[in-house]
């Protein structure tokens, strides 16, 4: 048994020889590949209480495998009784082999867990082949204590990707098992 993640495995014997053939790709370096994938998770409640943003703080860290940093807010906005420098949220980068066993997770068990999926959406790319996507529930990771986080908080991962177009990132997380909607072209529906 190899010591590398299962997901660079697959990236590196199938998904790899996969893009060469459908893009032609005549340098080893123009084969896009995931360069970090980020967890962000916004805690508005913790400008009334610091209890809620420790809480969150404690989640990312079970689910990410390392220690998150905490954000904090920017400019101050009177509306929502925010002052530049309070803490409001955190967030962690995930690279290398915990990136790779993080999205084996994501696509494997915590995407089929979330209620009423119907796949992620196709659209979501940002015109240079990074992907970002939001989860309203974090409890959908299974290292999560249900009775620990009894509130509901959500949570963005945005996957950085190598690729120059949004065509071939979508490509190259599909190859990876990325639950796409099915594309409505390719399918002939309306």
């Amino acid at each position: 048994m190899s010591d590398k993640p299962r997901m660079q495995v697959r990236y590196e014997d199938t998904i790899r020889p996969e893009l060469v053939n459908k893009f032609g790709y005549k340098n080893p370096h123009q084969i896009p590949t995931i360069e970090k994938v980020t967890l962000n998770m916004g805690v508005g409640q913790a400008i009334g209480d610091k209890k809620i943003l420790d809480l969150a703080y404690e989640a990312m860290t079970d689910i990410a495998g390392q220690k998150p940093v905490i954000t904090i807010a920017r400019k101050s906005i009177a509306n929502f009784r925010l002052r530049e420098g309070m803490p409001i949220g955190c967030m962690v980068t995930l690279r290398r082999q915990r990136m790779f066993e993080f999205m084996d997770r994501l696509i494997s068990i915590v995407l089929p867990r979330v209620r009423d999926f119907r796949g992620i959406s196709r659209k979501a790319f940002d015109g240079r082949g990074n992907y970002t996507m939001g989860l309203t529930e974090q409890l959908v990771f299974p290292e999560l204590n249900p009775d620990k986080y009894t509130r509901p908080q959500g949570m963005n991962i945005t996957i950085v990707t190598s690729a120059n177009t949004n065509d071939e990132a979508r490509e190259m997380l599909a190859l990876f098992g990325m639950p796409f909607k099915a594309d409505k072209k390719a399918t002939g529906a309306a």
